[in-house]
């Protein structure tokens, strides 16, 4: 069953590489006091991903934050090690996205949103969405029903419910 609106979080291990290491953060304690604008997507250089997904967040990303969100993390189920050359290819976190990994999809399958796509080489990805989450609660969710598009879970979308 999916996460819903007024669901706290799950307890789960973020994965980050800065370049220099691999740091871990526990997802209370990104997320205790303050206001998240995060968003899951099926990969890091995929298509939708790639050419919707991310940039529209990196474009609102300090509108958001005018908005009083404390911070913007981009979400996938992949290595750390991916996520930070997708980083440096697209100027993410320069643009106030912050790209955190969830190496193994277990805070993706507790909440609900994993899925496969065995042709396309996705196991256990995520589906497409955005959230925003204050001190760990969901307070809006926004899941993509078709895959391949990015238009309930945009940043715009996300940016314009708030």
């Amino acid at each position: 069953m999916a996460i819903s609106v007024g669901d706290r979080l799950p307890d789960a291990v973020f994965t980050q590489f800065t370049g220099q290491d691999v740091k871990t953060a526990e997802v209370p304690d990104l997320m205790a006091g303050q206001t998240v604008a995060m968003f899951g997507l099926p990969g890091a250089f995929t298509r939708t991903c790639s050419a919707a997904h991310l940039p529209g967040f990196m474009d609102v990303a300090e509108q958001l934050k005018a908005k009083g969100v404390d911070r913007v993390i981009c979400l996938s189920v992949n290595d750390p090690f991916v996520m930070h050359a997708w980083d440096l290819a697209t100027g993410a976190s320069k643009a106030g996205v912050e790209m955190w990994v969830d190496a193994d999809g277990s805070f993706t399958k507790a909440i609900g949103l994993d899925f496969d796509a065995p042709p396309m080489g996705f196991i256990g990805r995520s589906k497409r969405y955005s959230a925003l989450i204050v001190d760990g609660v969901v307070t809006i969710l926004n899941a993509e029903v078709k895959p391949g598009v990015c238009e309930l879970s945009s940043g715009e979308a996300l940016l314009d419910q708030i």
